[in-house]
């Protein structure tokens, strides 16, 4: 579909992202009562509680919360609708923000942690997070929740390739069908992965290392793959919008939702010039990580009411589909109708697979520390 033709998409998106807002807005103020100067309700079963809007700040840092990132712009301005509290704009990563966490653990500048589920599950160990389960708790599955109320997911998101199509029609190159595919020269020479400190980088890498054979102990497959592409030119690159919109990269490893926001959202570019498979490895193995992003309270942090509030607000229905607005699955996902524009489910269960967070979490200092010792692909710091 053409941006001549393909103004029906992306002016549906803009208002349901309008609608879901209004949504939000309305749901939240029947819930808690709404304005200035009210007690609010929130908490889940044993943590539900009143809460003084006298309390919050003027502005509430929560780490990750991003303009450009999961459609957390979208949530951050309905947020502030409702109750008049912005959002710090926190660019960042989730690795970057467990090292600032750890950094201030005595003094937290930030109220809440937000990202990968299992950089949440390391601030959990490392006694940075306190309990709290906000309302809809009970509607996030098992495995995607701590027992003990200290971090709960919110979103996932699956490793995934997005292409240039127009760039490889213009080489004669096929779509990729297998993660061999992208040892072509023509495809590898600027081909971008997220470097491996990131939760999506980490992802990417061990769903590369998966559809060789490799596993949590074994990260030789994944090295040897960077090692053959890494002649033709391919690395690790932090940003990837803007090289993509000018050609400089034609190739990304990254989230579904990173190639389907480019694909669907970006006025820069015509619908039919991206596309996103997911793939798997060269003799059908899975291939595609899927991964959880959650949040955490914590511990001795300021404004802890205003997180509370922030934290049951991404759990609601009309919020969770905000997420859905930027091809973002929401932890809710089963509740909701999903966007047609995603890959072919039958893609995803071809490919897809997971990885036990906890086991993960004893095991991702060591993993992303050899990931950036050993790769010869440049920009893994």
């Amino acid at each position: 579909m053409s941006e001549s033709t393909g103004t029906t998409r992306r002016s549906v998106l803009a208002s349901s992202a309008t609608v879901g807002t209004l949504a939000v807005a309305g749901c939240l103020s029947d819930f808690t009562g709404g304005g200035s100067g009210q007690t609010y309700t929130v908490g889940h079963g044993d943590y539900e509680t009143g809460i003084d809007s006298a309390a919050f700040p003027e502005e509430l840092q929560i780490y990750c919360v991003q303009t450009g990132w999961s459609n957390w712009g979208a949530v951050m301005e309905a947020f502030e609708d409702e109750y008049g509290i912005s959002l710090y704009d926190a660019q960042g990563s989730s690795g970057e923000a467990l090292e600032d966490m750890r950094a201030n653990a005595r003094n937290p500048t930030h109220s809440a942690y937000n990202g990968g589920y299992s950089f949440g599950l390391q601030a959990m160990n490392d006694e940075l997070t306190t309990d709290y389960k906000p309302a809809n708790w009970d509607v996030v599955p098992d495995d995607l929740k701590t027992d003990n109320g200290h971090v709960t997911a919110t979103r996932q998101m699956t490793t995934a390739v997005t292409y240039r199509a127009d760039i490889y029609e213009e080489r004669g190159l096929d779509a990729p069908e297998t993660w061999e595919d992208l040892k072509h020269p023509d495809i590898a020479k600027d081909l971008a992965f997220t470097p491996p400190h990131t939760a999506n980088g980490q992802a990417s890498a061990l769903s590369v290392n998966r559809a060789y054979g490799g596993d949590l102990d074994d990260l030789d497959p994944v090295i040897e793959y960077h090692e053959e592409i890494s002649d033709h030119g391919a690395d690790f690159r932090r940003n990837v919008e803007g090289p993509m919109t000018s050609g400089e990269i034609s190739t990304v490893v990254e989230y579904d939702y990173t190639g389907l926001n480019l694909k669907y959202n970006n006025d820069e570019f015509d619908e039919d010039q991206i596309d996103v498979t997911i793939l798997p490895g060269p003799d059908g193995e899975p291939g595609a990580m899927n991964v959880p992003y959650g949040y955490a309270l914590l511990r001795n942090a300021p404004n802890p009411e205003a997180a509370k509030l922030f934290m049951d607000f991404v759990l609601t229905e009309a919020c969770q589909k905000l997420f859905f607005d930027a091809y973002v699955r929401p932890i809710r996902a089963d509740e909701l109708d999903q966007p047609d524009a995603f890959p072919d489910q039958s893609a995803y269960d071809a490919a897809q697979f997971t990885v036990d967070q906890e086991t993960l979490v004893s095991k991702q200092d060591a993993i992303q520390e050899e990931l950036v010792e050993r790769t010869p692909l440049q920009g893994a710091q």
